[in-house]
């Protein structure tokens, strides 16, 4: 896949606790963003945050918090993204979903080089 120039990201704000059946909703999120071919996508752990609750969230030496913040980015075209975001609007039940352009200067895999009597 090709992705260059002017491009989307998408970033699912959501807690750790956050489920899907057993599931935990970001795992949810990523296998479908790979199931629709979107570009690529990254879980990031936060160690501090709060959402709409004001409910601090914080990985503290002695208390280590089970819910702490999670950031889901997913890069690829609007196009690209739509059926994502429809599938979003259904499972996202409680965190926060933003939009915007970003310029990607390079997407690229690392070439498969030929092994030995290839």
């Amino acid at each position: 896949m090709k992705l260059s120039g002017e491009a989307t990201l998408v970033r699912v704000f959501v807690g750790e606790s956050d489920h899907r059946g057993r599931v935990p909703l970001y795992e949810h999120i990523i296998r479908k963003a790979r199931e629709l071919g979107v570009a690529g996508a990254t879980v990031l752990r936060g160690v501090m945050g709060y959402g709409a609750h004001s409910r601090l969230h914080t990985a503290k030496l002695l208390r280590l918090s089970e819910d702490l913040p999670v950031v889901v980015e997913l890069v690829d075209t609007e196009d690209n993204l739509r059926p994502l975001l429809e599938y979003l609007d259904e499972t996202v039940e409680e965190g926060l979903i933003t939009m915007e352009k970003v310029h990607v200067i390079r997407y690229r895999a690392k070439s498969k080089q030929a092994g030995p009597g290839a």
